[in-house]
């Protein structure tokens, strides 16, 4: 018996204006694999996150999450079930520590709200300073997120996103503005950290060296549908892949 999908969309189509970003677009998540999605700019791969998400509504077509229809349940919902999402630029308080920032995901994951409690009081801090040390940052906690290198602030931002104790967290572009060398060192430590939370992950990607090292499967999104599915050297040696998005083969 195949076991059932943790996330799955069938038929998502939305248009805006006279671009349809999602055509009829059915996809399985299984659990336990890392998801790649690249394409082209406008291809669609961001609003696919941002339907899986509840941040767009589809016209029609259906996103489903460990077989519960959750399609018409706002963001907030969404996220109570087990999906989080981390964006391309960070979502962080930088005049605040990264500890703080986890703190802060810690009370709204809890329903903590009282605003005379000293967040650094709560049950969690322990369990916050631990997912800091999970992506290697641990030695920044007590810094202010505003002195941080852009890829501390990239594994801060989803040790954010895991203290709200996802099954699945979707990512746009995640070493999106982190230097050249240091992307697959934070990309390294980030699919280890999923790997001990035991989260499945979908990222959207443009580096294809990223792609091709990270990604346990990889799919092709052009003009609001699926091109092509598969392990990242079928996909990435396809000769339509390497023509419409890659534009030379990856060594």
């Amino acid at each position: 018996m195949t076991a059932a999908p943790l996330l799955e969309t069938r038929d998502l189509t939305i248009k805006f204006g006279g671009i349809t970003a999602a055509d009829k677009v059915s996809v399985r998540i299984d659990a336990g694999r890392n998801l790649a999605i690249i394409g082209p700019n406008g291809a669609g791969k961001t609003t696919f996150l941002n339907i899986c998400t509840g941040w767009i509504k589809p016209s029609s077509g259906k996103v489903f999450f460990e077989g519960e229809d959750v399609t018409p349940l706002p963001p907030r919902k969404i996220v109570k079930r087990g999906v989080a999402r981390a964006f391309q630029i960070p979502q962080l308080f930088t005049e605040h520590t990264a500890l703080e920032n986890l703190l802060i995901s810690a009370s709204a994951r809890e329903g903590l709200r009282n605003p005379l409690r000293p967040m650094h009081r709560i049950a969690q801090r322990d369990e916050m300073m631990n997912l800091l040390e999970m992506v290697n940052c641990a030695d920044a906690a007590n810094r202010p997120v505003v002195e941080l290198s852009e890829g501390q602030r990239k594994l801060i931002d989803i040790a954010v996103a895991l203290a709200l104790k996802p099954r699945l967290l979707l990512l746009d572009e995640p070493t999106s503005g982190v230097a050249s060398s240091e992307k697959h060192k934070v990309m390294e430590i980030l699919i280890a950290a999923l790997a001990k939370a035991q989260v499945t992950s979908v990222f959207v990607e443009h580096d294809m060296g990223i792609v091709s090292r990270h990604a346990d499967e990889v799919a092709v999104w052009n003009t609001g549908k699926v091109q092509l599915r598969g392990t990242p050297h079928e996909v990435l040696a396809h000769p339509d892949v390497i023509h419409d998005v890659i534009g030379e083969e990856i060594a």
